[in-house]
């Protein structure tokens, strides 16, 4: 298999581990308060633990409960307790078998976005970052994550494709218009306003 014909979840997870080793654990991020040891912990307990993931679920949805504040105990702990070097090798190695997050067809379905993004939210991060080109098959696989994302919009939104300027997507009543590549869609919806080239928003 070569690298352009494996998962888009793979490559990132690969290319994120790369630029994590690069940069090492006290480079910024574009998550409000994280460094690049904070993420690499939080990915590796995400898949790891899976007592973390309700806290991450309701994480996701904005809503802060006792259950979020376990799953950063076990963040913070494996990031104060294991050298950063073993915490992104255990990052590239993937999932054990008996994680949930390693189920076939699971894996690729719930770690493309999470991988683009915070692929994104370490490169952006960075003062000489430019924006990546990705193939035609790779913008496609983000539009359908992008208007899954956008679905937490309030008030809705109206998604459309710079690149496929026929392709919009109309999310609830509709309410704010913005235009972008997908990736670039993914990352405002996500919550990356400051990094997301985007227009219209």
């Amino acid at each position: 298999m070569t690298a352009s014909s494996r998962p888009l979840a793979a490559r990132e997870r690969a290319e994120l581990a790369d630029l994590l080793e690069r940069l090492g654990p006290d480079a910024p991020t574009c998550c409000a308060g994280w460094s690049t040891a904070h993420l690499a912990a939080h990915l590796v307990v995400r898949e790891r633990r899976p007592d973390a993931l309700p806290g991450l679920g309701v994480e996701q949805l904005g809503v802060a409960r006792p259950l979020t504040a376990w799953s950063h105990r076990l963040e913070d702990r494996l990031r104060t307790s294991t050298p950063f070097p073993e915490v992104v090798g255990r990052l590239r190695a993937g999932p054990p078998a008996w994680s949930p997050m390693g189920l076939p067809g699971l894996a690729d379905a719930v770690n493309t976005a999470e991988f683009v993004i915070h692929h994104e939210d370490v490169r952006r991060a960075q003062p000489d970052w430019t924006a990546r080109t990705l193939d035609r098959a790779d913008q496609d696989r983000l539009w359908g994550a992008a208007v899954l994302f956008a679905r937490r919009q309030r008030g809705g939104a109206v998604l459309r494709r710079t690149d496929v300027p026929a392709d919009a997507k109309r999310i609830g009543g509709g309410g704010t218009a913005v235009a972008g590549e997908p990736l670039e869609l993914l990352l405002w919806a996500a919550g990356r306003r400051d990094v997301a080239r985007v227009t219209g928003s």
